[in-house]
């Protein structure tokens, strides 16, 4: 194998709940009064929580303290929480399952590079809660894609270089994250148009070829 771990983001890549945000984010721009659509929310992929919350409030004519910012976002939280839990396995699309049981079976390290905090809560209403070997994610880091800390630590975690590391991603800012901290990366979706990726995939079990020698 060319790598010896492999480091996913979670939505978009592993399963998709990219229109549980918008829900959510459209709720409270709703009750804020404030203009929210699906483009909007396109921008806050792989954003931290609160970074989020500050584009959201660019369409917003008052002004919140940091106070009412943080119970904001806990609102948010707490409604796109509840959305979640309508995921089930059958959120695991069979093929992304089949590949990362292959590449587990090659003895590659499987991790989880994702700024969301709600990744563990995800990963267990879609089956693949004790699957990965570690999960760096948005309760343990300070910074948000681009800024390569969440993928370091991830490989950090599984005790690898991270030049023995490949991280899938499905955003720009994640392939620039991936590439900042000095690894390869595989974009699927949004990200194959940035154009900046070490491999461009069509489909997730194209990934099987990237990490072949």
């Amino acid at each position: 194998m060319k790598y010896k771990g492999i480091i996913f983001d979670l939505d978009g890549v592993i399963c998709s709940t990219d229109h549980y945000h918008y829900l959510a984010w459209k709720a409270l721009a709703d009750r804020l009064g404030a203009y929210f659509d699906e483009t909007i929310n396109n921008r806050l992929r792989g954003v931290s929580r609160m970074a989020s919350l500050d584009i959201v409030l660019e369409r917003y004519d008052g002004q919140l303290s940091e106070e009412e910012k943080l119970a904001a976002a806990e609102e948010k939280n707490s409604t796109y929480r509840e959305l979640l839990k309508q995921m089930s396995p059958a959120d695991l699309a069979p093929e992304v399952k089949a590949a990362l049981d292959w590449l587990r079976a090659q003895g590659l390290l499987l991790g989880i590079g994702s700024s969301s905090k709600n990744t563990k809560f995800i990963l267990e209403r879609i089956g693949l809660g004790d699957y990965f070997d570690k999960i760096s994610d948005g309760t343990n880091i300070t910074r948000s894609k681009p800024d390569p800390e969440v993928f370091l630590k991830a490989a950090a975690f599984l005790g690898l270089e991270p030049k023995d590391c490949l991280v899938v991603e499905d955003a720009k800012a994640g392939v620039e994250a991936a590439l900042a901290a000095g690894m390869d990366a595989a974009a699927i979706g949004d990200a194959v148009s940035c154009g900046l990726a070490t491999y461009n995939l069509t489909r997730f079990s194209d990934l099987i070829d990237c990490v072949k020698d």
